[in-house]
């Protein structure tokens, strides 16, 4: 019955309520739906149409809001990611992915679609005014109460995604289901305001389970939803409340498994071979356990994603795999592909290896193989050819790339890795650079902390710092000895080899600043700029690159912060080309965001 209802989304379009957002006179004054809604629509869901009274019904309007969801998985890679730095474009982009990458996107462009994201706030208004979290069925159960968070929180990361694409949006928290309600007027809130509604949101519901529907399409229905821990976190962190931000993401880590239970980063990593003595064999299982693991498991890296359809006709099928891939599909031509700003980064990073003989080397400056330099997280997961000489389906193939973080058909969005380096960002910026900097370097467990972090910040700091229990027996550092239960490893370990034996890789730090607070500050800074560098060498095509300048920069009060980073995308001598290339000047924040129709 519950595959059914799944593979029967479709039907529930009477849920579905569309909106689309005037523009008046070049500015807002206000919003009215009326344009768009009539009494026959068949897209318009009514009060006395339908109640939510069932376990059926529950099931339905689920279903509905994860389908219109799909509608914009794709573009919440796409606008992360392609107006950022770390991937370029080929000449078989589209026009729609050209006027995102040189942020000039037109109302008409497919991925600039704001009502996709109000038809999934409306499903969702919908569901909340109408379900009683009361009630019960026949067992005794609560028919609604775990679908009730997870819509909660369905609604504040659809907010929170609007807000970040288009800056100020129209802010509507009762379903739209007449003509009345459509040509009301509603306030419009920034980044700050749609953050700080929902922590008080969804704040409340932080303990309640996620709805379990079992396997869906052979897939954990788990994964469809988004933790409110772990979703109050990054509402905390872009409204600037750091402390609460870090102590949101660790309680995530710390009961997603359950009470008194652990979630290590593991220690999956991609490193040259042992024995290898002329840098050119890899081994390790960070790209497979990361990316093309969709269980749920104590021990799985995948969070939160967003399934896909199978089929293309089906209308919400990702292109993400032929966009980021040589296939049949886009005949061998891809077009997106890494830029020269993630190469030259990876390049940049420095390798520390250790040898069968007990030695920690690094490689050497030159006569490596071009994609074996530095961090190799990237020819991990990125390969290319021009060379290419065989025959597909009868034709001939001579070009060949593939980004293996886009293998499957669902769109991933979270994962474990990601609130690790969250939790890094917001513990450096609430005033703790040292502890930031362990979690890039070691890994934390709780000697780490007593005594790499404890020693270094004021007695009326120690509490605060030990609130973050990570208990050595379950959180057991890597060695070089790599013993079965190691389970914690520095992030940076994940592609740079023994981070944590590293003699070049250290905390940042000025002894020559006299003033304590002045060399805290530039501490934060230097640990910032290495955090995202280590987001952007570990998340590369995922999606989440401009947001993450984005946010620094408006922390740093530093529009230039991304603007310098975004010229650089084909490298700092062709930074002049790019900004002639981009005609919009991305030291105005205005230019950030997308036109609202």
């Amino acid at each position: 019955m519950k595959e059914l209802i799944y593979n029967r989304t479709r039907r529930i379009v009477r849920f579905i309520v569309y909106i689309l957002l005037p523009v008046a006179g070049g500015g807002w004054v206000g919003v009215s739906c009326s344009d768009f809604l009539y009494d026959e629509s068949d897209q318009v869901m009514y009060a006395d149409d339908h109640q939510l009274a069932s376990d059926a019904d529950t099931l339905w309007a689920m279903a509905g809001i994860m389908n219109k969801m799909q509608a914009i998985a794709d573009r919440t890679i796409l606008l992360g990611e392609v107006r950022g730095d770390l991937v370029d474009l080929t000449a078989q982009a589209s026009s729609h992915l050209r006027q995102i990458a040189l942020f000039n996107v037109s109302d008409t462009n497919k991925y600039n679609r704001p009502r996709d994201y109000y038809a999934i706030i409306n499903n969702c208004n919908y569901f909340l005014a109408n379900a009683d979290t009361a009630l019960r069925n026949n067992r005794g159960e609560y028919i609604f109460r775990k679908e009730y968070a997870a819509v909660k929180a369905f609604r504040a990361w659809t907010y929170l995604q609007l807000a970040l694409n288009y800056g100020r949006v129209p802010f509507i928290t009762e379903p739209i289901l007449s003509m009345d309600d459509s040509e009301k007027q509603y306030d419009l809130y920034d980044i700050g305001q749609v953050c700080n509604y929902f922590i008080s949101d969804i704040a409340p519901y932080a303990d309640i389970e996620m709805p379990a529907y079992n396997t869906i399409r052979n897939t954990d229905s788990r994964l469809f939803y988004f933790p409110i821990r772990l979703l109050m976190g990054d509402l905390y962190l872009w409204s600037g409340q750091y402390r609460e931000a870090a102590q949101s993401y660790y309680q995530y880590l710390a009961t997603r498994n359950g009470q008194n239970s652990a979630y290590p980063i593991s220690t999956s990593s991609v490193r040259f071979s042992r024995t290898d003595t002329h840098w050119t064999n890899t081994t390790g299982s960070w790209m497979t356990s990361s990316f093309q693991d969709e269980k749920y498991t104590s021990n799985g890296e995948l969070i939160t994603m967003i399934p896909g359809d199978s089929i293309p006709a089906e209308g919400n099928y990702s292109e993400l795999r032929d966009l980021f891939n040589t296939n049949e599909n886009n005949e061998y031509k891809e077009s997106i592909t890494p830029s020269q700003s993630i190469i030259d980064l990876s390049a940049a990073q420095r390798y520390c290896h250790y040898t069968t003989g007990g030695e920690f080397v690094y490689p050497p400056a030159s006569g490596l193989e071009a994609n074996k330099r530095g961090d190799l997280r990237l020819q991990a997961v990125y390969s290319s050819s021009d060379n290419m000489n065989i025959v597909v389906n009868g034709k001939r193939i001579k070009n060949y790339a593939t980004v293996s973080k886009y293998a499957t058909r669902n769109v991933h969005l979270y994962r474990r890795s990601m609130v690790y380096l969250r939790l890094a960002e917001a513990l450096n910026r609430a005033g703790y650079p040292r502890m930031a900097f362990q979690i890039l370097k070691r890994g934390l467990n709780n000697n780490v902390i007593e005594q790499q972090v404890v020693p270094f910040y004021p007695p009326k700091d120690a509490a605060f710092l030990r609130s973050f229990r990570f208990p050595n027996t379950l959180y057991v550092l890597e060695t070089t000895s790599q013993q079965s239960n190691e389970n914690t490893m520095g992030l940076h370990a994940h592609g740079c080899g023994f981070a944590a034996n590293d003699t070049t890789y250290v905390m940042p730090d000025d002894a020559t600043i006299a003033d304590s607070l002045t060399r805290q500050q530039y501490q934060i800074e230097q640990v910032e700029d290495l955090i995202m560098d280590e987001e952007a060498l570990e998340f590369a095509f995922e999606g989440h690159r401009f947001y993450d300048l984005m946010r620094v920069a408006l922390r740093r009060n530093d529009p230039s912060y991304l603007a310098r980073r975004v010229y650089q995308r084909r490298g700092t001598a062709q930074e002049g080309t790019m900004h002639s290339l981009i005609q919009a000047d991305l030291t105005d924040t205005r230019n950030w965001y997308l036109p609202l129709k």
